[in-house]
């Protein structure tokens, strides 16, 4: 059973309706800002010690706070498991995670989890009112979505087919198989077009072109998808 300090508790690290809880949300926000920051900055090749040296302690400092937070919002979850394993529960610990696993740790493969402190990124998403509705748009399209990126697909390696027959006798050394025709289809159905490998052969060309207007349908359905399910979540919020 919950204690009324718990509920306390849980209305400022999960709600924003109240003085404390906006300030919650603000200050982990501007945490994460600061932090992402100092992510960029420890790439330059140029740093003096004492700069990392201060670097290396904003970081610790952050990690702890947020390790913190993760506490704090595991302990106030009503369903403890389903926290752990949800969207942001992963992602609030692959915020920290990194951290804990290359401490004291002097493997270089091990150094790829850093990489996962890019995932700090994402946690601010649970803080905007505008990308909650990106959330919800995307939940309540879902299953069109995933028709889409089947089609897509589809479509991506049937242009890659197909380039590859025409060109592949002018041009073998950009389309020697379909596996080299595949960054073409991708960059021409995503109207891209980085223009480093291109048709040259008349029939080639014909279907490129083909594949172009193609193309176009393929950015502006998923568009169009989600303005509408955006659209539907605004005027829902309005009413």
């Amino acid at each position: 059973m919950s204690t009324p300090q718990t509920l306390t508790l849980k209305r400022v690290v999960e709600k924003n309706d109240t003085p404390a809880g906006k300030t919650f949300d603000i200050c982990i926000q501007l945490l994460i800002v600061i932090s992402l920051v100092t992510f960029s900055i420890e790439t330059l090749p140029d740093l003096n010690p004492t700069a990392r040296k201060l670097l290396k302690t904003i970081e610790v400092v952050m990690v702890l706070i947020f390790t913190g937070e993760y506490l704090l919002r595991l302990i106030v979850a009503d369903r403890k498991l389903k926290f752990i394993f949800s969207f942001y529960g992963l992602i609030d610990l692959f915020a920290i995670l990194p951290f804990y696993i290359s401490t004291g740790i002097d493997l270089r493969s091990i150094r790829i989890f850093r990489m996962l402190r890019l995932f700090r990124i994402f946690k601010i998403l649970r803080y905007s009112k505008a990308i909650n509705r990106f959330h919800l748009a995307f939940k309540s399209i879902k299953e069109e979505l995933v028709l889409f990126l089947f089609t897509a697909a589809i479509l991506v390696f049937v242009a890659s087919i197909g380039i590859y027959y025409f060109e592949s006798k002018a041009q073998p050394e950009h389309f020697a198989s379909f596996f080299h025709s595949l960054w073409w289809s991708i960059v021409t159905l995503t109207t891209v077009g980085y223009g480093d490998v291109y048709p040259i052969t008349t029939a080639g060309k014909v279907f490129a072109s083909i594949v172009m207007f193609i193309g176009i349908g393929v950015v502006a359905v998923p568009s169009g998808l989600i303005a509408s399910a955006l659209t539907r979540i605004v005027r829902s919020d309005d009413d």
